[in-house]
Formats: structure tokens, sequence, C-alpha cells
């Protein structure tokens, strides 16, 4: 159903499509909530970042990036970041950008996988990546400022490849 490619920078818009609805509302990404679609698509496609989309049907409905999660000997652990469209949400997009993340990142070497910071109140994304495999690790009290509910905990996610 989905199609997953690696992105270009005839991607730009779509991505950004995606990313700034979800910068905007603060809800689950520690970033300013004001970024300029520059600054958002440079921190997207930062160097050593390997950018993705998903598709179907030639219109893009995610994005994800993979990267080392540290450098020197940490660098054997891969780390993401995925977004959804909106209208693309609860239709498996997420999962299908995880499973293919999983695999392409055990194509390059990496033996397990780490999410630094994930929101506590995104309870779906929680729960799926947990059916994927990945344990909490990690709770960060009050560590994130949600835009609605105040602070709220973090988790750090993990799995081995």
């Amino acid at each position: 159903m989905w199609t997953i490619r690696l992105a270009g920078t005839a991607d730009a818009d779509a991505i950004w499509a995606i990313l700034e609805p979800v910068i905007r509302a603060g809800a689950t990404y520690t970033l300013p909530r004001d970024l300029s679609r520059e600054d958002a698509l440079t921190y997207w496609f930062s160097a050593g970042h390997e950018v993705f989309v998903a598709e179907e049907g030639g219109q893009v409905a995610g994005t994800y990036f993979l990267h080392p999660n540290q450098k020197g000997g940490g660098a054997h652990v891969a780390n993401c970041g995925y977004m959804t469209a909106a209208q693309a949400t609860s239709r498996g997009v997420a999962r299908a950008m995880c499973l293919h993340s999983l695999e392409h990142a055990r194509s390059r070497g990496y033996r397990a996988m780490q999410f630094n910071f994930v929101v506590s109140t995104k309870e779906r994304a929680v729960r799926l990546w947990q059916h994927l495999g990945f344990a909490i690790v990690g709770r960060l009290p009050e560590a994130f400022e949600h835009p609605s509910l105040g602070f709220v905990d973090a988790f750090v996610m993990y799995r081995m490849l």
C-alpha cells in the first residue's frame, strides 16, 4: 500500500506540508513552534540524515529520517524522527515507515534503534512503538512542556535489531 523511497530536494514542499502543522502544534517535537520553513527543512535534511517519504498514488503522506543516535562508540545505534500528514493518520503510514526504518537500519549495520524523546501524551505512537518491539527504558519526568497539558513526561524507547 505505502511506497517508501529516499527523499530529495523535489520533495521539500510535500515534506514542509507535513512538518509545518506538527511543528506549529508544538505537542510532539522539541522544536520551536515558530520555526521557519527553511530552518525546519535544514533540520530535517541535516547532514547525516537519510530522509525518506511514504507515498501512495504519488501523494506524500509521511516522512522520516534515520541517522546514528550518537557518534563514536554509540554509532551502532540508530535514531529516527517520523511525521505523518494529518490526512494519513490511522492509515498505517507510521507503522509502514517504522518497519521500513528498522529494516533499513539493519541493512546499514545498526544493531539497535533508540528514540530519545517520545512525548508520553502521544499514546497511539507509544503503543505502536511498543507493538513493534520498543521498550520504554527511561522516563524523563515533566521533560516536555505541552501547549495545553503543561509539563508531561517523555520516554526513551529502545529495541535491538
